[in-house]
């Protein structure tokens, strides 16, 4: 193990040290964790991004589901440590079917795991990749102008994001914090929602035309594609936009990229790309370009009446866009550019706004 990981290992092993001194001093064991709900959640000044704030949950052995989740939680503990001790690693699934074996400690469903594991990073301190704990899904995408060399089992290579890979692009890993940035000519960096707007950005040469990195989100995007963006924009200066559908499900991921989402809040820091601006599909999109819409659900009320309270979104560009979809009750795709031909939305819809922002 390296100093980190004998660091996290040390923090993990303080959990059940204090629930047995706990019960060694005749009291009923407990532990408490920040609230992960948008009510917990207050901005840094500091970091600039969204951060939990003080109120916390208990969990106690005075009832049996809290008694369940503490036993639960020794469980994982134990394992991550023998993990940690073996230089070995696992993914969230793999953790799951793991605690079949674990009689009455084991879950009942996968969700159960994994937010026990988030669980232990709000505590700890530490990443789900410091305990060896890895996702399930493939890495997103990169093209674009930029040299990286990244480190590898097998010792390290350098990869150039247009000339060295196919036309899915450069597969982002786990840990994108093993990849070096060498070279680059990239005035900026957009982040795409679907995977047709991808390809069509890189079949229109959008890349080359005006030295973009183009990144796939592969819809609510994965820890490590926030990290590269993060990194992207503190560590080479890089203006980083956000180009998703019209529809409240994608705002959300937006604010995962810019303001963190609530449920990792403890990895704002870490993971959130405060500057990030939002390209569109907006509302007022629908409006300005008439475009092929759909119309609104009563999930998608839901979800966009939760955001006209979320505090991330509490400025007057989400409020008045927010408000007039509702007056719309539409909702639009990417794709729908596609109504003034396939090249409209690289010859004319992006530049006029990213021209607008400021970015071009």
């Amino acid at each position: 193990m390296n100093e980190i990981e004998r660091e996290c290992l040390r923090s993990l092993l303080k959990i059940p040290e204090s629930i047995y001194e706990q019960m060694k001093n005749g009291k009923i064991p407990e532990i408490q964790i920040a609230t992960r709900t948008k009510h917990n959640i207050e901005f840094s000044e500091d970091s600039g991004v969204w951060v939990y704030g003080s109120r916390k949950s208990v969990r106690s052995a005075k009832s049996v589901k809290g008694a369940f989740q503490l036993l639960k939680m020794a469980y994982v503990i134990g394992f991550l440590k023998e993990q940690l001790k073996t230089n070995k690693s696992s993914t969230l699934r793999e953790l799951y079917y793991i605690s079949e074996n674990w009689d009455i400690a084991k879950f009942n469903e996968q969700p159960e795991s994994d937010r026990l594991i988030e669980d232990l990073e709000i505590i700890t301190s530490f990443q789900r990749e410091h305990f060896h704990i890895r996702p399930e899904e493939d890495g997103a995408t990169v093209v674009g102008p930029i040299k990286i060399r990244e480190e590898t089992r097998r010792g390290y290579r350098e990869i150039h994001c247009q000339d060295d890979v196919g036309e899915g692009g450069y597969q982002i890993p786990v840990n994108v914090d093993k990849i070096e940035f060498l070279e680059h000519d990239a005035k900026f960096v957009i982040a795409i929602e679907t995977g047709g707007m991808r390809d069509r950005l890189i079949e229109n040469g959008f890349d080359e035309k005006f030295d973009a990195i183009i990144v796939h989100l592969k819809g609510q995007p994965a820890r490590s594609t926030r990290r590269l963006l993060k990194r992207l924009n503190t560590e080479l200066n890089l203006p980083v936009v956000v180009f998703t559908d019209g529809d409240p499900w994608s705002y959300r991921i937006f604010a995962s990229v810019a303001y963190g989402s609530i449920k990792s809040a403890h990895l704002s820091e870490y993971l959130a790309t405060p500057s990030a601006q939002f390209v569109g599909i907006r509302p007022s999109d629908i409006v300005k370009y008439n475009l092929p819409s759909d119309k609104l659900n009563e999930e998608d009320i839901k979800a966009l009446n939760s955001i006209l309270s979320d505090p991330r979104f509490d400025t007057e560009f989400w409020k008045s866009e927010v408000k007039l979809q509702l007056e719309l009750m539409k909702k639009s795709e990417q794709q729908a550019l596609a109504k003034y031909g396939l090249d409209y939305v690289t010859d004319v819809y992006l530049p006029e706004r990213l021209s607008e922002m400021g970015v071009l």
